[in-house]
């Protein structure tokens, strides 16, 4: 049988709920490991891990047509689709924010220390996880929704998201300048300092923020 078509909304819930999964899962895993709370949100209001959710709605749409195939077909699929995004948007952090969260340099068999055999292998598990136990059940969720509700309310999150957005690049300007010891110059300023300043987006970028390339 053939898979119905994803409308937007649909792939919209599936990035929210892909961002929240990986929070959650980010979280837990470094306070198994490091033993303190490390917010892996790629914005500063809110548990949104980006890459996650992005990765839930291509893993979605590209592998789920897959879901019957073999599993080892499905995980060298996913172990090539989470090694491509993973490097992407290390790639497109870097340019965009002067620093990327995390850096695979000492792990064996790495791509410029934004991708390395270890989480690419993680990443295969991660999309035979999704496609064969997660997904289904995500889609039967959203499938619940009454779609007018979903919909207004997904344009209500957009503009939440993108005001998300600006206020972290704003953040990440003023921490960059607070770090080269400009004051802050209004009351808008002063706020950032107090609230996302340095220590919160080291935190927030995994401990990676003060080692980045000025």
């Amino acid at each position: 049988m053939k898979e119905k078509k994803l409308y937007f909304y649909e792939l919209f819930y599936i990035f929210l709920i892909g961002c929240l999964f990986g929070y959650v899962v980010e979280v837990i895993w470094s306070f198994y490991r490091h033993h303190i709370f490390i917010n892996h949100s790629a914005l500063v209001i809110g548990p949104f891990n980006i890459v996650y959710g992005i990765s839930a709605m291509v893993f979605s749409v590209l592998l789920y047509r897959h879901k019957d195939s073999n599993i080892f077909k499905l995980f060298g699929m996913s172990f090539v689709i989470g090694t491509v995004m993973e490097y992407i948007l290390s790639f497109a952090m870097e340019k965009m924010g002067g620093f990327v969260a995390w850096d695979y340099s000492k792990y064996f068999l790495n791509i410029n220390g934004r991708v390395c055999l270890r989480y690419s292998i993680f990443w295969g598990l991660l999309g035979v996880l999704w496609i064969k136990l997660l997904y289904p059940y995500v889609k039967k969720f959203i499938d619940r929704f009454n779609v007018s509700f979903a919909k207004y309310t997904m344009y209500f999150l957009i503009v939440f998201l993108l005001f998300d957005t600006f206020l972290t690049f704003q953040a990440i300007d003023r921490a960059k300048a607070y770090e080269k010891g400009i004051p802050p110059q209004n009351k808008y300023e002063e706020f950032l300092d107090k609230h996302y300043g340095s220590d919160f987006l080291d935190n927030m970028y995994n401990y990676r923020w003060g080692k980045r390339k000025t």
